[in-house]
């Protein structure tokens, strides 16, 4: 990585911007799901480690639409990080203005400060130059350790980028390393596994995967569109009819490196409680059933493929994992990789549902890294320049 990080900036007595990724789940005022706030603690206490003036924090979470919304205030994150990071974390319900001016005014030597909801401002999402400025007022360096947004031009990210000194933090710094390595010079055999619901999102991606890997394993409902590809009989299984033509090219482009499932584990309705059944791809999907998850065959076959690989990029689940009915697909591949990074292969999940499955499966602290960007990762994949890694300063 060419890039600079916090390894090659001062802190001492200077006020830091750090833009994190606090893009976490909520319950009313729970936060669900810590991942994105643990990932951002070594950082932190990089830091402060430094004994800085103050630390800042910006962050986006949720899709708000007409401005400040109490559903998607960061509030409720402040006690989490607190907990995490081992100091007091303030909050104040605006990321510019009087408001944070006056907070840190209060805010002791070498306090933390976390600041409200960046896309309470209408200017985030367009990169607005004038809201990177009153942003930046507040910090005399800038640290993106968010790589979630890494593929966002956004005014809390690149629009700051433009004002500051802007360094990577040690998340995106390792967010970077373990992707472009696992494109660049993977250790080998290199297996790609994508799942989820539609193959469209993931086209792009599967165009690039199949130059560079040995082979390509797919599952979720983004291989019933393969299956519709080769004529297979699917009952009321989601399908991208439109997809079908890409799905021939990409099958015809991938001299043998695909692979689909050959069995699957069915149901009547799109609930825990249906009934269920296994069947052969071949054999075709019955009418009024819909294919759920990987069936027991090709867990099998995927384990196979799996056992000798040294390194592994995985993005997208297998099956509908959230019902306990059609989770073992899923948590089935969260195992094999478990399995073989105790070997020494190279295990990459590419966030999102991926590293939601990783988790609930009890197995993310086996794998070798779980990345906090579902949609930077992905774009990372395909091979994109993404707008927030490149707006960091240069070695």
């Amino acid at each position: 990585m060419n890039k600079m990080t916090v390894r090659d900036a001062q802190f001492a007595g200077k006020r830091v911007l750090v833009r994190v990724d606090f893009n976490v789940p909520l319950e009313g005022s729970t936060v669900t799901d810590d991942t994105r706030v643990r990932a951002a603690v070594p950082t932190l206490k990089y830091i402060l480690d430094q004994k800085p003036k103050a630390v800042l924090l910006l962050s986006h979470l949720g899709r708000p639409k007409d401005g400040p919304d109490p559903k998607f205030t960061l509030a409720p994150v402040a006690p989490v990080l607190e907990q995490h990071l081992g100091v007091p974390v303030a909050f104040v319900d605006d990321c510019v203005g009087a408001k944070v001016a006056a907070a840190l005014e209060t805010l002791p030597d070498g306090g933390v400060l976390l600041l409200e909801n960046t896309r309470f401002y209408k200017g985030e999402e367009k990169n607005d130059p004038a809201l990177a400025v009153e942003m930046a007022k507040f910090g005399d360096i800038f640290v993106n350790d968010a790589f979630g947004t890494a593929h966002r031009a956004h005014a809390s990210n690149v629009g700051i980028s433009s004002i500051l000194l802007a360094v990577s933090g040690l998340l995106m710094e390792k967010e970077i390393d373990y992707l472009a390595t696992a494109l660049e010079s993977p250790a080998r055999p290199f297996i790609a596994i994508l799942g989820g619901a539609k193959v469209s999102d993931k086209i792009a991606v599967i165009d690039a995967l199949l130059d560079k890997c040995d082979a390509l394993i797919i599952g979720g409902g983004m291989a019933n569109t393969f299956f519709l590809a080769q004529g297979r009989a699917l009952g009321k299984s989601l399908v991208e009819v439109e997809a079908v033509e890409t799905a021939k090219t990409l099958l015809a482009r991938s001299d043998g490196k695909l692979v689909l499932p050959v069995d699957a584990v069915i149901g009547d309705k799109f609930a825990d409680d249906a009934n269920q059944q296994v069947v052969d791809i071949e054999a075709g999907v019955p009418d009024g059933w819909a294919i759920y998850d990987i069936g027991p065959k090709s867990q099998a076959l995927f384990a196979a493929k799996l056992a000798d690989a040294k390194t592994v990029v995985w993005n997208g689940p297998m099956g509908v994992f959230e019902m306990p009915s059609f989770s073992k697909g899923t948590f089935g591949v969260a195992q094999n990789l478990a399995d073989i990074t105790a070997t020494g292969a190279v295990t990459i999940i590419g966030g999102g549902d991926s590293a939601a499955a990783a988790e609930q499966s009890g197995l993310a602290d086996k794998m070798t890294h779980i990345s906090t960007g579902g949609g930077a990762s992905l774009e990372m994949l395909e091979g994109q320049t993404l707008p927030g890694v490149t707006a960091i300063r240069d070695r």
